[in-house]
């Protein structure tokens, strides 16, 4: 990793705790900075990571102790977030992406988690196996594209 050109990346690795979520967005808006987003556009962002950090601390490992992986990768105008548990998996993807659908009803979670990425992001992609975990893609363009 390291910077090549307009070309830049990050990792982090953290516990899944509550409170890591506020740092993850934290640092998502801290890294992404350079590229003179919006404030709608650094919203957006910090929403969808908070949303994929919070899946993967309730959902991923309900509760219990692991490690989320974040990665950023810059290029030009183009941000692309990855989050990474290694939790209980998604066995059906596409049922977890419809709106209101959730494994959790006991929580106040409203099962939007993955309609808020879509939303907010120009591009979501999830990738999971049962019992290895979670990988959420995330991509958004930072500023006005060149007519």
């Amino acid at each position: 990793m390291g910077c090549r050109g307009m070309e830049e990346s990050m990792k982090i690795i953290f516990d899944s705790n509550s409170e890591n979520e506020a740092f993850a967005r934290t640092v998502i808006a801290a890294y992404i900075t350079r590229l003179d987003p919006t404030l709608e556009e650094l919203a957006d962002v910090k929403t969808a990571v908070s949303e994929a950090v919070t899946n993967c601390i309730i959902h991923g490992y309900s509760g219990t102790e692991g490690d989320i992986e974040m990665q950023c990768d810059i290029q030009d105008h183009d941000v692309w977030i990855e989050i990474v548990d290694h939790g209980v998996g998604i066995p059906d993807i596409a049922k977890a992406m419809e709106p209101l659908y959730t494994t959790k009803p006991e929580w106040e979670r409203s099962g939007m988690g993955f309609a808020f990425m879509e939303a907010f992001m120009d591009e979501l992609e999830v990738f999971s196996e049962p019992g290895k975990g979670t990988r959420v893609k995330l991509k958004k363009h930072i500023g006005k594209k060149a007519a």
